[in-house]
């Protein structure tokens, strides 16, 4: 998708997904999920290489979701894609399911590595960058970090170890959506200026509007020149971001969904859609 109203249009039906998945088990980690959605929208819609129809294709390019629970957003994304039948969103989480809570390699086709454990994500990725590099493949591994994960110690060991084995084929992405699970970041454990951070770790650093696809997709355009440094894209976001009502609760790390709430969001988005494709 070169088309930027396609890719918006893309991050919309994203949303749909996360809510129809959210709305069947009746609450899930929904403001998480928006965030991300526009930011998986451009990595699938027009930066990764992958094949739905062999999702262990060894040259791909690998995405880790170290924020494990955003899980809906990445469920639906893949759906979208034909990764699996998209009716099975309304499984997730549910006994036998095959799209657990968190994100599990082992379950869905699509998903490159299981996590959940927050923190961990950020080193197996490092480490499939690292194998990748030394079996001399082009492709590369995106990680997703949510911003209260980068409390963990673990993540900055990880980082520190991606700048010292110079791995150009790693690109970071940060959902600084600024609120975690009891609460804004900032009160719960302030992190500071995470460009100067990644900047200090030896990372080639932007920050950029994380809900605006086009400033997204020129960010990942610079990640391919590859190089010696990994690569760091801060994305400025918004908790919830594309339903209004999810974005203005404070406490929207995880939320019920109603009927009436699951037919109101879908149709505004649906309408989103239809003018951005018409």
């Amino acid at each position: 998708m070169e088309n930027m109203n396609e890719i918006k249009a893309f991050a919309a039906k994203i949303r749909i997904a996360a809510i129809e998945a959210i709305h069947a088990i009746g609450q899930g980690h929904i403001g998480g999920a928006l965030s991300m959605a526009d930011a998986l929208a451009v990595l699938y819609g027009r930066e990764m290489r992958y094949d739905p129809k062999n999702p262990k294709w060894p040259d791909r390019d690998k995405l880790v979701v170290s924020k494990g629970h955003a899980g809906p957003a990445v469920y639906g994304t893949l759906a979208l894609l034909g990764f699996f039948p998209y009716e099975q969103l309304k499984t997730m989480n549910r006994p036998h399911t095959n799209l657990p809570s968190h994100c599990d390699r082992n379950k869905t086709p699509g998903v490159d590595m299981t996590t959940g454990s927050l923190g961990q994500g950020t080193s197996l990725a490092a480490g499939m960058a690292l194998g990748d590099k030394l079996k001399g493949r082009d492709n590369r591994v995106f990680l997703i970090v949510g911003d209260g994960e980068s409390n963990e110690g673990q993540v900055w060991e990880a980082f520190a170890f991606a700048a010292a084995k110079k791995l150009g084929n790693l690109v970071v992405l940060l959902d600084w959506n600024k609120r975690q699970l009891d609460g804004w970041t900032k009160d719960v454990y302030p992190m500071g200026d995470y460009v100067a951070k990644f900047e200090a770790f030896g990372f080639d650093t932007v920050k950029v509007d994380g809900n605006d696809v086009e400033a997204v997709a020129a960010a990942l355009e610079r990640t391919r020149a590859g190089g010696d440094k990994p690569y760091a894209i801060v994305l400025d976001t918004v908790k919830g971001a594309g339903v209004a009502e999810v974005a203005e609760k404070t406490m929207n790390h995880s939320l019920p969904v109603s009927d009436e709430q699951y037919e109101r969001w879908t149709a505004q988005l649906r309408a989103e859609i239809e003018a951005l494709e018409g």
